[in-house]
């Protein structure tokens, strides 16, 4: 059976630098497909579908809200074609009912386990409309290595350095944070895979950069450090989102390869100028993810919120405004009190105000948006930050003679001869 299987384009944030990471959905959804299924996965962002290569059935795999109206654009071309599509993903489970209007069927939940059935289904055309398993998540224990192997590899890289690779450790979250819908689509039960399996992954993964796409590590101590002792020996150079603040927990990261985090910067405290100062202690670098339009941010807030993030020695920072995603408590909250004034999914790509701030209007909120990146990078743009952050991690590798020297030459080209 040939299954053709595509992630539809979406555009960057307005001020982010263009390129591309190797997507983990697909990747992890396409282990659980049968084994005589003849898979081919179409990356949009980066190369052309070919509508009329021969195919017998066609999944969408949709992360973002982004990327939900091109991908219903997508299923009705193959639907006029009489070609069966299933929609799946992040972006499926939040905007399934709409979905469901332009697919033949949509897939909720996770996945590992129930392919087989799936695929009876449509080899017996009578496939579901809808396959609902968000309230019965898989043994953790049975999710296995992504399947990698479908990837165009060489589409991914930024200018010719090799960029990370997507890996998760643990599903789920034991958080429930405002403007997240984690706890709906992954639940509040933290469920970590069996370290070894987790670690196997790593292991044998080509590429020696990676990103751990978790949730956040910092939700169990124990699990974190037995995680963090037995990557010691790949020598692997990692991000992350939160690692837990603890000494001997970032002594661990760092000894695992630790190289930078995403931190959410939420307020102006001594405690997260020392947090981002306890990184940096242990040699890594910090991304901030700063968002913009909080019940609590006024125009003032925002601008001392601006002038400490310059204080703090942050390496990168990455900036959105507030985006009411369904099934998040954002929307919920924003819905009853009828702020939201556009559902137009292309609107909701956390660089565009769809909803009326409480402190200001939605047009002084986008211009604070763009004050905040211009400020952030004005004396050092984001091209060098991002070239001293990749330095960071070529000293490590070099360290442990895990360097490929070719990379110092890409990165020159990458980021401006003279740097």
């Amino acid at each position: 059976m040939k299954f053709k299987l595509i992630y539809p384009r979406w555009p960057k944030l307005n001020r982010q630098t263009e390129f591309h990471l190797p997507p983990h959905g697909p990747v992890v959804f396409a282990a659980s497909l049968p084994e005589d299924v003849d898979v081919e996965f179409v990356d949009e962002n980066l190369e052309e579908i070919d509508f009329e290569a021969p195919v017998d059935f066609v999944g969408i795999s949709m992360m973002l809200t982004l990327q939900v109206k091109r991908g219903w654009e997508i299923a009705e071309i193959y639907r006029q074609k009489g070609i069966k599509v299933i929609c799946g993903g992040i972006a499926t489970m939040l905007h399934a009912e709409e979905t469901g209007k332009h697919a033949d069927s949509v897939f909720i939940g996770e996945a590992e386990g129930r392919m087989e059935r799936v695929f009876a289904d449509f080899r017996e055309d009578r496939l579901r409309k809808v396959y609902d398993y968000l309230d019965e998540r898989p043994p953790i224990e049975i999710v296995g290595a992504a399947r990698r192997d479908i990837l165009k590899r060489e589409l991914y890289n930024y200018k010719g350095i090799q960029m990370v690779d997507l890996v998760h450790a643990s599903r789920g979250c034991r958080y429930n944070c405002y403007p997240c819908a984690v706890a709906y689509l992954g639940g509040r039960e933290f469920r970590p895979r069996p370290i070894d399996k987790a670690v196997e992954e790593m292991a044998g993964i080509d590429n020696n950069r990676l990103f751990i796409v978790d949730n956040s590590l910092a939700q169990d101590t124990r699990w974190e450090m037995d995680l963090f002792r037995e990557m010691i020996p790949l020598k692997k150079k990692w991000c992350s989102h939160p690692i837990e603040d603890k000494p001997e927990v970032l002594d661990l990261a760092a000894q695992a390869g630790a190289w930078y985090v995403y931190q959410a910067i939420f307020d102006t405290s001594d405690y997260i100028r020392d947090r981002i100062k306890r990184y940096h202690d242990h040699g890594i670098g910090v991304e901030g993810t700063i968002l913009l339009g909080l019940d609590r941010h006024t125009e003032d807030e925002i601008k001392r919120l601006i002038d400490f993030l310059l204080e703090i020695d942050l390496d990168l920072a990455e900036f959105t405004v507030l985006t009411p995603f369904p099934h998040t408590r954002a929307c919920d909250e924003l819905m009853a009190e009828g702020r939201i004034f556009s559902f137009d999914w292309n609107e909701y790509s956390a660089d565009k105000v769809v909803f009326y701030p409480k402190h200001m209007s939605p047009e002084r909120l986008q211009q604070l948006l763009q004050y905040a990146w211009d400020a952030f990078y004005r004396d050092e743009p984001q091209e060098i930050r991002m070239y001293n952050l990749f330095q960071r991690v070529v000293r490590k590798e070099m360290a442990d003679n895990t360097f490929r020297p070719r990379d110092r030459s890409m990165a020159r080209r990458a980021f401006g001869r003279n740097l």
